[in-house]
């Protein structure tokens, strides 16, 4: 059932408590009922990428480098199949940080038959050319696309069943909800993965200036270690570390020519937009 505009504007009120919310993922009995409620293990077939940007791309380690496509055709992909498209009007998580970097009207899109249960005065249903137009304009503001099974967004919009709810989010890094990703239990900290067949190098150009360590990371996955940057292993490599070094120190790698498919296929596995 939809939720109510006084639901919606209550969670945005407490937004900043989603910290909390995720520490207490950590507590015996509160976090196994939190678990069981709002996220969904590996074993059910979930995933949730972000995507990297694509003007931060190095093609790499490929035989074939100029037929590579950009991550933003996986977004593409899912909107061109889904049968159904919705529109946020606003930025959930921007709206409720009154974000001052990023525009708040550049909403998420929700694809799959679920999208017909979310309450109507949140956004509305769009066609294709719209929708891609408005992950168009998302990109060129600097934002990065989030895509994926988020049983977080089915609970907190009242809509079922999270297996036709496919999220795509357009995340800054300063509001972003999944900031808390840090913050969860160890076991749900995989709830995000890196998009598979990307990782990220910091070479020998970089000066340790810092600037990629100054709220560029989602979940802080990145700082300086004698004089250089030092990427952490649950780095989720949307790149935008990548976009800010003034050095061109960071690159985005391309590990394997299928690393589109593959991420297509797990999503499909995860979500049916049809």
């Amino acid at each position: 059932m939809a939720r109510p505009l006084w639901f919606i504007n209550f969670l945005k009120k407490h937004f900043e408590l989603r910290y909390l919310g995720a520490e207490m993922t950590k507590w015996p009995v509160i976090g196994r009922i939190m678990e069981k409620a709002l996220f969904n293990g590996h074993q059910t077939g979930d995933a949730l990428f972000y995507l990297p940007k694509d003007r931060v791309l190095i093609q790499q380690n490929i035989t074939a480098p100029d037929n590579i496509v950009v991550p933003s055709q996986v977004l593409e992909y899912f909107i061109d199949e889904a049968k159904y498209v919705f529109l946020m009007d606003k930025c959930i998580c921007r709206d409720a940080a009154d974000c001052q970097n990023y525009d708040h009207n550049i909403g998420c899109i929700f694809l799959g038959e679920a999208v017909l249960d979310i309450n109507p005065e949140l956004g509305r249903l769009v066609d294709k050319k719209t929708a891609l137009a408005h992950a168009k304009r998302a990109r060129e503001a600097g934002l990065v696309h989030l895509i994926g099974r988020d049983k977080i967004d089915a609970v907190w919009m009242g809509v079922e069943p999270s297996t036709k709810l496919m999220t795509v989010c357009n995340c800054c890094s300063c509001c972003c909800l999944f900031k808390f990703l840090p913050h969860l239990a160890p076991k749900l900290q995989n709830k995000i993965e890196r998009m598979p067949g990307v990782h990220l190098e910091v070479t020998d150009d970089c000066t340790g200036c810092g600037l990629c360590t100054q709220d560029v990371c989602f979940i802080h996955a990145i700082h300086i270690e004698d004089g250089k940057a030092v990427i952490q292993e649950d780095c989720r490599g949307c790149g935008s570390c990548a976009e800010v070094c003034p050095e061109g120190a960071i690159k985005l790698i391309i590990e394997r020519e299928d690393y589109i498919d593959d991420a297509i296929q797990r999503l499909s596995e995860a979500v049916d937009v049809h």
